[in-house]
C-alpha cells in the first residue's frame, strides 16, 4: 500500500511537473512546506509577477514584495518565488520555474525585499509588490477565491485580472470616462469591464479597463491624445 501511495504521488508531482505548476516535494526547491492558508495565493502571486512585468515594461532593479493580512503570517518564501516566476518568465528569455526564479532575479541585478505583516486594511489578504515607480496590489475574495486587483500606482481599483488590461491615468474632471469609453468603442474593441479610482490625495482618477481583445498601438495613442489624459499603459497577460 505504501508503494502504490509513494507511486501515485510521483505521478502527481510529474503532472505538475510538466504543467510548470508548483511541485510540493521538489527537493531542490528553495523553501518550507506550503500552508493551506497560503497555498491558493501561490496562482494569484504568479499573476501579479506577470501584471506587473507587463506594466513596468522591464525588470526593476529593486522590487518590494509585502504580504499583508492572514498570510503575513505565515512563511511566504514560495509565494515570493511564485511572484518572482510570474515576474521574470515575462521579461526573461531563459526557462523560469520555482527552483530557479530566485537566481534568475539575482543574475539580472534584481534585488529582491519582501516583508510580511498581520495588518491590513481593507481586505483579509493582499499581495502588494513595488517597483520602478509603479504598483500593483491584489487579492481573493469571496467564498470560490476569486482574483482581485486592488490597488495600481496607489489607486484604489477592484478589478477581476483579463488577458487584456489598460491602466490610464486622468485628471479628475466630468466626461472623461465618456471620452475615453467613446474612442476605444469607435475601433470596435469591446469593453468587458472598467473601474475608476482617485489617488489617495484625490488630485487625479485613474480607469482600469479589461478588453475582450489586444488593444492595438494606434487606439493608445487615439487615448494618449485625448484632453485631460495623463498616461496609457497596456497591461497584456498570458
Amino acid at each position: 500500500e505504501a508503494q502504490d501511495k509513494a507511486g501515485l504521488t510521483i505521478a502527481e508531482q510529474v503532472l505538475l511537473a510538466l504543467a510548470g505548476e508548483f511541485v510540493p516535494f521538489a527537493v531542490n526547491l528553495t523553501g518550507g512546506e506550503v500552508a493551506e492558508t497560503v497555498r491558493p495565493f501561490l496562482s494569484l502571486a504568479e499573476q501579479v509577477g506577470e501584471m506587473f512585468a507587463s506594466l513596468v515594461g522591464q525588470l526593476p532593479d529593486r522590487l518590494e514584495v509585502e504580504f499583508r493580512g492572514e498570510i503575513g503570517g505565515y512563511d511566504n518564501s514560495l509565494t515570493e518565488l511564485a511572484l518572482l516566476k510570474g515576474l521574470l518568465g515575462r521579461v526573461s528569455d531563459d526557462p523560469v520555474s520555482y527552483v530557479n526564479a530566485a537566481a534568475l532575479a539575482v543574475k539580472r541585478g534584481c534585488e529582491v525585499r519582501a516583508v510580511r505583516t498581520t495588518l491590513s486594511r481593507d481586505y483579509v489578504n493582499v499581495i502588494e509588490v513595488r517597483g520602478a515607480g509603479r504598483s500593483l496590489a491584489a487579492t481573493l475574495i469571496g467564498v470560490s477565491s476569486e482574483p482581485r486587483i486592488v490597488m495600481v500606482d496607489d489607486h484604489a481599483v477592484e478589478v477581476p485580472p483579463a488577458r487584456f488590461m489598460l491602466v490610464i491615468r486622468n485628471e479628475d474632471r466630468p466626461g472623461m470616462i465618456g471620452h475615453v469609453g467613446e474612442v476605444i468603442g469607435s475601433t470596435g474593441v469591446n469593453i468587458d469591464f472598467m473601474h475608476i479610482g482617485r489617488s489617495p490625495e484625490g488630485k487625479g482618477a485613474m480607469m482600469v479597463v479589461t478588453t475582450a481583445e489586444a488593444v492595438p498601438a494606434q487606439l493608445i495613442g487615439k487615448i494618449e491624445a485625448l484632453e485631460g489624459v495623463l498616461s496609457v499603459s497596456s497591461v497584456e497577460a498570458r
